[in-house]
């Protein structure tokens, strides 16, 4: 949408009652198909893009001028609003945190995700307070933009030795602090998924199904859960279907699993019905 503000009300208005799964694409590609799916939001991911340029999904590995390019592009690449994975926002410092995320507002998204990761292994959880005001900046930062932020708290990603608890802990306070949606990956049973959701209430939560966690997206929304992203899970299982037809080539010799990719037809017509306008 050339108008950001008609992307970010449909957006907020996503997150006032029910539940919906927003998918997170890589590419222009994949925004494109998970659109024609019906998808009503798309989500970025640091690990699916980070992972196509060849680099690890650690904090920062991606500069952050290229983040924002990437996440410019894929704001581009369809009329459904976005929400960008902004990893810890590449400042550690409130003020620069400030400044960076008014950057990825900038880009039009209609949502974007703060860490409380440091990426520190020694201290890989920003100190309880310092995150609060972490959030607090980022809220101020995005103060009427129509930008939804989503504080995301990484306890059980870092295997915080009491992981649940301090997600418990920390969420409320994020919500507190401005933060418009919480999250905490790693969540998957179901009494710990409803203790998050009451634990927030009433704010939204976003829940990670990455894998298999035996739930559906019913079970998850009678739960109370408001959203539910992918991460990297898209992503990785085309790396798997890649790495299945490739290990198989390279280690016998074998055309056989090149049968389970989508025909070149469908792709192709769909991208000529679908795709951008050719140069």
């Amino acid at each position: 949408m050339a108008d950001h503000h008609q992307a970010r009300a449909v957006f907020a208005d996503l997150h006032h009652a029910g539940c919906f799964v927003i998918p997170n694409p890589w590419d222009v590609g994949s925004a494109v198909m998970l659109k024609h799916l019906g998808f009503r939001a798309l989500a970025t991911t640091s690990a699916g893009y980070a992972f196509s340029r060849g680099l690890p999904d650690t904090d920062w590995a991606v500069p952050r001028g290229a983040m924002l390019a990437h996440i410019a592009e894929m704001v581009g690449a369809t009329d459904l609003p976005v929400n960008a994975d902004f990893e810890s926002g590449y400042a550690h410092d409130c003020e620069g945190l400030a400044r960076n995320v008014r950057l990825c507002a900038d880009t039009g998204v209609a949502g974007l995700s703060i860490e409380d990761a440091t990426g520190d292994p020694e201290k890989p959880l920003y100190d309880f307070h310092h995150a609060v005001e972490r959030v607090a900046a980022a809220a101020e930062a995005l103060r009427g933009t129509g930008v939804l932020l989503t504080a995301r708290c990484e306890a059980l990603l870092v295997n915080h030795p009491a992981a649940v608890e301090e997600a418990l802990h920390r969420l409320p306070a994020y919500a507190a602090a401005g933060a418009d949606v919480l999250y905490a990956p790693g969540l998957q049973t179901p009494d710990v998924i409803q203790a998050a959701v009451e634990a927030v209430r009433p704010k939204p939560l976003n829940l990670l199904v990455s894998s298999p966690i035996g739930l559906s997206v019913e079970q998850i929304a009678a739960l109370g859960v408001r959203r539910i992203s992918l991460g990297s899970g898209f992503n990785r299982a085309a790396w798997g279907g890649f790495l299945r037809a490739a290990r198989m080539l390279a280690d016998h010799g074998r055309f056989d699993a090149l049968g389970e990719a989508e025909p070149f037809d469908a792709l192709n017509g769909f991208f000529r019905t679908h795709g951008r306008p050719t140069p």
